[in-house]
């Protein structure tokens, strides 16, 4: 894995099921665009919000949606080793190239339970394990020092963190080789975080605009840095509405405002109203060229 990944949004019908022709179109729209790989069953995939068997049905209509040379990191984790076991398995015959596994949540766990429960996942899984921290959603952090343990597992092969802010991405960059490979969760700072030795993201943003969180990565691979930075202050304040202030419901609206089937939000999740609907229409077109 390396680059731009999308954590595609999942799309529901007015019935509340999983629509997966627009999945698909979802899946291809962001690939042409240029995102590096995909990530089905994330946190803006409302994956919480899937069982066990969707969540499987949508892993499998994502890889068979990706172009041959998009990779495809699944989310796989839940609460407990059992269900994260299988549902890895499944991402596994899928055809998935990853898994991306959240740490352990609901109950409050000690650090080196939280440390075993990642070396089993790992010691059982047919694919290459990535770490998830974020603390917004799961109360739980994961320390530097954890991570740089975990990252000597022969099947432990990288992390997206959604919860520091660029000292504590360097930190866990300090802790681990560079062989690890560690992604920003933040759009809002996706090119600051790549000078500070990220080796992609994973983006909410990339959902609304793929061809800006791309670029960003594209010139910082140039060595277009002062470049880079100037394309992402054009998209903070998008950034900052579709997630931290509006979550998946003002991703969704942000996306249809670019004709995307983005379909419903899952309840209860509920849809923003008109005003912020006018608002995200702006903040879009601010941020594309």
């Amino acid at each position: 894995m390396h680059g731009t990944g999308v954590p595609l949004a999942t799309p529901f019908d007015d019935a509340g099921d999983v629509d997966h022709d627009a999945l698909r179109e979802l899946t291809a729209w962001t690939a042409e665009r240029g995102v590096d790989f995909v990530v089905p069953c994330g946190s803006n995939s409302e994956s919480e919000l899937l069982t066990v068997e969707e969540r499987a049905a949508v892993i499998e209509t994502v890889v068979e949606a990706a172009p041959a040379d998009t990779p495809v990191m699944a989310g796989t984790g839940h609460p407990g080793l059992v269900e994260t076991r299988e549902q890895t398995r499944r991402a596994a015959e899928a055809g998935a190239d990853a898994a991306l596994v959240v740490s352990p949540y609901y109950y409050k766990h000690a650090e080196a339970s939280i440390g075993t429960y990642y070396r089993e996942v790992a010691d059982a899984a047919r694919l290459p394990v990535y770490l998830y921290n974020v603390p917004k959603y799961t109360g739980v952090t994961l320390s530097p020092r954890l991570v740089g343990e975990l990252a000597s597992h022969p099947n432990v092969a990288g992390m997206k963190d959604s919860g520091s802010d660029l000292e504590g991405l360097m930190q866990f960059r300090e802790a681990t080789s560079e062989e690890f490979e560690l992604f920003a969760g933040s759009g809002g700072t996706y090119a600051h975080a790549l000078e500070a030795g990220a080796d992609g993201g994973i983006l909410a943003l990339a959902n609304v605009l793929p061809e800006r969180t791309a670029e960003i990565y594209r010139l910082h691979e140039g060595g277009k840095d002062r470049e880079a930075r100037q394309v992402n202050r054009r998209c903070v304040r998008l950034n900052r509405a579709v997630t931290s202030e509006h979550g998946v419901p003002g991703l969704k609206a942000a996306m249809r405002v670019r004709d995307l089937p983005a379909g419903r939000a899952r309840s209860p999740h509920q849809p923003v109203g008109d005003d912020v609907a006018s608002k995200l229409d702006g903040l879009v077109a601010e941020a594309l060229p």
